[in-house]
C-alpha cells in the first residue's frame, strides 16, 4: 500500500477466511479502505460494509498498524452482544492482538497480557465513567461494531459518547447503517440531505462497500430467494372463517393473519417449506459437504415446534438456540465447527454472528422490517470459496418480496424525517425484536382474534438479482417444476446462476403443450397478469444485459428511478407496463 510503513504482521492463520482470488492478507476493499484511512488519519472513521465482507479483518488490521506506529497503545471493542465480544477476542487473537472479553467496568483492571478489552453497548451504559477513565489513561482506539446499536436506547448513546469522547481514535463499523428511528448515532457525521426537504440530514460514511460490489468481487455469495405462496384458512374472533392466498392484496390485519397461519407449525405450509429447504440443503451439500441451514423463528414456542418438524424431515436433531439460555453462545460456536444440518433460533443468530457455513435459510418470523431482514440475510452471504450460493426460503408476501428485490440498495441513516406510515422503513421495530427475544409473539395483539385452521404451500417464484423466475400455473411442493429450482447446484458463479434460472424457466415453457386457439378471449386474473408482465420485463432486462453488460439489478434500479414505483415484485400492472415501454425506448435509441 503506497505511502504506508510496514504494519504489524498478522498471524499466519489470519487470512484463512479470505475469499478466493483475494490478496493473501487483505481483500481489495480492505486495502482501499486502509489506504483511505491512513491517508487522512482521522479521529473518527465510519466504514459501511455489507455483512460477510470482512469488517472485523479490516478493523483489526487498522488496529495492528496503529499499534505498530505507536499511535495507540490500547484497544477497546464495543459489540452488541456477549457472543460477539468473544468472537472479536478470538479473531483478535488470530491477528496477534490479545483482547479480554471478560472485562467488567467494575473491576477496573485487566491482566497485563492483554492489549485491549471487549465490552457490550449495554455494559458501557451501566458504567460509562469507568470506561472513560480507562480511555483517558491510555492512547485508545475504540472499535464500535455495528454502531447503529448506539442509538437503541438514549442511555446507550449517552453512555458511548461519555465513555469514549476522550479516545485517540474511533473506528465505527456497520453493515446496516440505517435505523428505524431518528436517534443520532454518536461519533457519526451527518450532512444536510438536499433531496429530502428542510431539516433532514443523512449519515455520511467515510468508506462504503455494498453488497453489489462484494458480489462482483466474489467476497459474498449470490442469494436465491425461494418464495412460497399457498392457500390459508383461519377463523376470526367473530367466528367467521376466512380463506386467502398468501401474497394476494389484503388489508393489513388479514395479511398479518394469513402470514401467521402460514407460519403455524400445526398447519401444512411450514412442514412443506421446511421439507423443500431440506431438499435444497441436500443439493447444496453435494458440492459443499458441511453446508448448514438456519430457521429464524418468531418466538421460542415456534422454534421448538420447527425443530421437531425438522427432526422428522431430516432424520437429525437440529441445534435449538433460545435467547434466554446461558448455553446459547456455546451452541452457536459448536454448530459453527461441526457439520450438523440445521439450527433453529429466535433472533439470537442475527447480525455479526459469524457462521460461514450457513448456506440455506428459512425466514419464518413475522418481523418484516428492512433492518431485521437485512441482518437476517447477512447470515447466509459470507463466502468461503468461490462459487458458493445461498438460498433463503420466505413467505410470498409483498413486504418480504420487496426487501429481497432491494438487497443491493445501500441506505444511510436519516435524521429529521417524519414517520408517516407505520410500515415505513423508519418505523420503530424495537418492540417486535424485544418480544421475539423474550419469547413472546411478535404480533400478540392478534392473539385471541384469530385461529389458524389450515394451510397449504405452493412454490411461487425465485427472486435473484432483481429478477423473478418461475413456472406458470400452480406449482405443487415436491413436483418436478419445483425441483427445477431446488436442484440448482450449490457451486455456481453469479452469471451462471442467472443463466441457469433463465434456462430452466424457458425450457419448461418450451416443453409445455401448445394450447389450441380458443373461441373467445379468456379472462386473465390480476395475479396471472402481473406474473406475465414481470416475466416480460425480466426477459427484456436479460436481453439488455446481454446487449450492454449492465447487471440486471442496476437496470431494474434505473427503471424504477425513471418510472417510479416499488420493486418489480410488488409493482402494479401500470408500473410494470411503464418500465417495459421505457426499456424498449432505450433499446430503440441504442439501435438508432
Amino acid at each position: 500500500m503506497t505511502g504506508r510503513p510496514e504494519a504489524v504482521p498478522l498471524s499466519p492463520a489470519w487470512p484463512d477466511r479470505a475469499a478466493w482470488g483475494t490478496a493473501p492478507s487483505l481483500r481489495a476493499w480492505q486495502t482501499a479502505a486502509m489506504d483511505e484511512y491512513f491517508a487522512r488519519s482521522p479521529r473518527d472513521f465510519l466504514t459501511v460494509a455489507t455483512p460477510g465482507a470482512g469488517k472485523t479483518t479490516f478493523a483489526l488490521s487498522v488496529a495492528a498498524e496503529l499499534l505498530g506506529r505507536r499511535l495507540v497503545d490500547r484497544i477497546t471493542v464495543v459489540a452488541p452482544t456477549e457472543h460477539l465480544k468473544r468472537q472479536w477476542a478470538e479473531a483478535a487473537a488470530r491477528a496477534g492482538i490479545p483482547i479480554d472479553p471478560t472485562y467488567a467496568a467494575g473491576k477496573g483492571k485487566t491482566s497485563q497480557d492483554y492489549v485491549g478489552i471487549a465490552v457490550t453497548y449495554a455494559g458501557v451504559a451501566v458504567n460509562p465513567l469507568a470506561l472513560r477513565i480507562r480511555t483517558e489513561r491510555f492512547k485508545t482506539l475504540v472499535i464500535l461494531d455495528e454502531i447503529h446499536h448506539a442509538g437503541d436506547a438514549l442511555s446507550w448513546g449517552e453512555g458511548v459518547r461519555e465513555a469514549f469522547e476522550p479516545a485517540t481514535r474511533r473506528l465505527a463499523l456497520t453493515g446496516t447503517p440505517f435505523r428505524s428511528d431518528v436517534n443520532p448515532i454518536p461519533f457519526v457525521t451527518y450532512a444536510p440531505d438536499p433531496g429530502s426537504g428542510a431539516g433532514v440530514s443523512r449519515s455520511v460514511a467515510d468508506y462504503t462497500y455494498g453488497y453489489g460490489h462484494a458480489l462482483a468481487d466474489h467476497v459474498v455469495r449470490p442469494v436465491l430467494f425461494m418464495a412460497y405462496s399457498g392457500e390459508m384458512e383461519w377463523r376470526t374472533r367473530a367466528g367467521d372463517e376466512v380463506a386467502a392466498r398468501l401474497g394476494e392484496p389484503l388489508t393489513k390485519d388479514l395479511a398479518a393473519q394469513a402470514l401467521r397461519t402460514a407460519l403455524d407449525p400445526a398447519g401444512s405450509w411450514m412442514p412443506s417449506v421446511l421439507a423443500a429447504a431440506d431438499r435444497r440443503l441436500s443439493e447444496v451439500r453435494r458440492h459443499v459437504p458441511d453446508a448448514g441451514g438456519l430457521v429464524i423463528a418468531s418466538d421460542q414456542e415456534s422454534a421448538r415446534a420447527y425443530a421437531k418438524l425438522l427432526r422428522t424431515i431430516s432424520g437429525e436433531s437440529p441445534t435449538v438456540v433460545l435467547s434466554d439460555e446461558k448455553a446459547a453462545s456455546s451452541k452457536i460456536s459448536a454448530f459453527t465447527e461441526n457439520d450438523d444440518r440445521w439450527m433453529v433460533a429466535v433472533r439470537m443468530v442475527s447480525e455479526g454472528v459469524d457462521v460461514p457455513r450457513l448456506a440455506v435459510g428459512v425466514y419464518a418470523t413475522t418481523t418484516a422490517t428492512p433492518l431485521f431482514f437485512a441482518q437476517a440475510v447477512g447470515r447466509f452471504v459470507r463466502a468461503r470459496a468461490r462459487g458458493e450460493t445461498a438460498s433463503v426460503f420466505l413467505p410470498s408476501v409483498p413486504s418480504l418480496l420487496g426487501h429481497a428485490s432491494e438487497l443491493e440498495v445501500e441506505r444511510d441513516h436519516v435524521l429529521g424525517r417524519r414517520i408517516t406510515d407505520e410500515d415505513d422503513i423508519f418505523a420503530a421495530e424495537r418492540e417486535l425484536l424485544a418480544a421475539a427475544e423474550t419469547g413472546e409473539s411478535a404480533s400478540d395483539e392478534l392473539a385471541g382474534s384469530y385461529e389458524a385452521i389450515g394451510s397449504e404451500a405452493r412454490f411461487d417464484r425465485v427472486l435473484y438479482d432483481g429478477g423473478e423466475f418461475g413456472h406458470e400455473g400452480d406449482v405443487r411442493v415436491g413436483s418436478d417444476e419445483e425441483m427445477d429450482f431446488l436442484g440448482i447446484p450449490g457451486l455456481l458463479e453469479p452469471d451462471q446462476v442467472r443463466e441457469l434460472l433463465h434456462h430452466r424457466q424457458s425450457e419448461r415453457a418450451r416443453r409445455r403443450p401448445v394450447a389450441t386457439e380458443p373461441d373467445s378471449v379468456a379472462e386473465v386474473s390480476t395475479y396471472e397478469q402481473l406474473a406475465i408482465l414481470r416475466r416480460e420485463l425480466n426477459g427484456l432486462v436479460a436481453a439488455w444485459h446481454h446487449r450492454t453488460g449492465q447487471p440486471h439489478g442496476v437496470t431494474h434500479a434505473a427503471l424504477r428511478k425513471e418510472c417510479g414505483g416499488p420493486a418489480a415484485a410488488i409493482a402494479s400492472a401500470e408500473q410494470l407496463h411503464a418500465r417495459i415501454d421505457r426499456l424498449r425506448e432505450w433499446a430503440a435509441r441504442k439501435s438508432s
